[in-house]
């Protein structure tokens, strides 16, 4: 592969349209099972279902969504649109994926020239934690796209050396409030450890750039602490299971049935591993670099633009921050990939600079494009084959089947609660139902049709009069969950 098939632009088109097809398929099929993905499809349920548009619940009515709800808005206002609850779910995560790979195309050209904005589009869309997050049900993905933003942000201020101006200060206001309203301060730990860390090393040189001002910062802080204020005030058990359990058990024993303490190194390897090849030629490439400079870390510094040394202080120091956090868990660090890549559309630009080497350079490059897709093709791949083969849709399907009978028979039906927090989003039913409750409201003619765990089949049985069992769900393997049976009159 040579230069001009790496700048040509129907490859790029090529890579676009493999990653699309990778990030729309990856997570085959589509199911709310894992990753609290239940819970945040369920705060955008709740707001179209009951008008809950600030507070939501959790489907088994007892506890809350912990989570702000501007994820939850997009995927509501999404629904409007499409009707579709699985496009209405999985489509911001998809479209902060496109956005963040735009972005890196186009910021990684400028600064570097078009083999490496190439580059940087490979490196983020090829590698197992963007495959994953793409169309999950979580808000991870709008969350990276915001922080990347406001990095990006910093780093063309950082680069054109160009003050703080009212306009740049208010969209800095806007994007730090949107992150605040996606997850909350946790848009601190990815920004402030470089922004702290870079004009310390810049002071001398006036390129110390990177710091908008007091107001952008409070401004959006103050709007999630109403958020948060008036939860605490009008929401029963919103301090204890948002406040405590979700905020203040990340960072102590408080709630450790909820967060799980993880050591300072933990996510080192999973960066190795979800990561690969391109967290491996960012050591390799830096390795070669400071051996050309003979091992002078010194005259590497001395030598590097503000821009790298903001992407470097950017990326490590989110690394850092969320490393020291006790609770961790791996898809919590994707913010740091796109800056990563942005890091490596650099070395790469600085690596291209040797035309004695450059056909050989080229090369390396091509192949690392080359395993990339194939590693992370691979693992789209296994997950899709695997959920198949698993079953992981049976509770999907199932929902599909109770809602089709119940509407060519014109049932009433609900569902008794268990362990699967989809199943009333499956079923498209505001809340699962207590046993009691379930039985009573059959008995009295309420409703003509149930959903029950088949681990509480023979209790029903006997207390539901005249009920005739329908169909069962499929079993789900790797999975110690009971399967569902559907009973009607």
């Amino acid at each position: 592969m040579n230069a001009t098939l790496l700048e040509s632009r129907s490859t790029i088109w090529a890579l676009a349209a493999l990653m699309s097809i990778l990030f729309c398929l990856t997570n085959l099929p589509w199911e709310l099972e894992g990753y609290d993905q239940a819970k945040q499809a369920w705060t955008s349920y709740e707001m179209v279902t009951e008008g809950h548009w600030f507070y939501q619940r959790t489907s088994d009515d007892q506890g809350l969504a912990t989570k702000p709800p501007l994820t939850g808005w997009m995927s509501a206002v999404t629904f409007y649109v499409t009707r579709s609850w699985d496009v209405a779910w999985r489509l911001p995560s998809l479209v902060s994926a496109a956005l963040i790979a735009w972005l890196l195309l186009r910021c990684a050209a400028r600064g570097g020239g078009n083999i490496a904005g190439l580059i940087a589009f490979a490196a983020f869309g090829f590698n197992l934690l963007s495959a994953r997050l793409a169309t999950l049900v979580r808000a991870d993905m709008p969350l990276a796209l915001v922080i990347f933003a406001i990095g990006l942000l910093i780093w063309e201020k950082v680069r054109a050396q160009q003050p703080w101006s009212n306009r740049d200060r208010v969209i800095m206001f806007a994007l730090l409030t949107a992150g605040m309203l996606i997850k909350g301060p946790i848009v601190y730990a990815f920004l402030l450890p470089g922004i702290v860390v870079y004009p310390l090393a810049f002071r001398k040189s006036g390129n110390a750039q990177a710091w908008c001002g007091w107001w952008p910062w409070l401004a959006s802080l103050a709007i999630f602490l109403a958020w948060v204020i008036a939860g605490c005030l009008w929401v029963p058990r919103f301090y204890e299971l948002v406040v405590v359990r979700e905020f203040l058990a990340r960072f102590g024993e408080i709630g450790t049935h909820v967060h799980r303490s993880q050591s300072f190194l933990f996510y080192i390897p999973h960066l190795l591993h979800k990561f690969f090849p391109w967290s491996e030629l960012l050591i390799v490439l830096a390795i070669v670099d400071l051996r050309a400079r003979r091992w002078s870390f010194r005259n590497a510094f001395r030598e590097m633009s503000p821009e790298t040394f903001w992407v470097i202080c950017w990326s490590i120091g989110g690394l850092v921050l969320m490393s020291i956090i006790p609770s961790k868990r791996v898809d919590r660090i994707f913010p740091v990939i796109p800056p990563l890549c942005l890091l490596f559309a650099t070395q790469v630009a600085s690596f291209l600079r040797d035309e004695n080497n450059r056909a050989r350079n080229l090369r390396w490059l091509a192949t690392s494009v080359a395993v990339a897709i194939l590693f992370t093709t691979v693992y789209a791949a296994s997950r899709i084959v695997g959920g198949y083969r698993e079953h992981r849709d049976a509770l999907s399907i199932f929902g599909r089947q109770v809602r089709a009978e119940a509407a060519k028979n014109n049932w009433r039906y609900e569902a008794v609660g268990s362990t699967d927090e989809g199943l009333p989003l499956y079923l498209t039913r505001p809340h699962f139902l207590k046993p009691a409750e379930a039985v009573s409201k059959w008995n009295n003619g309420e409703i003509d049709a149930l959903a029950i765990p088949a681990n509480q089949v023979l209790d029903f049985e006997r207390e539901l009069h005249g009920a005739r069992r329908q169909f069962e769900s499929a079993k789900r393997k790797n999975l110690k969950r009971p399967n569902y049976v559907f009973f009607a009159r």
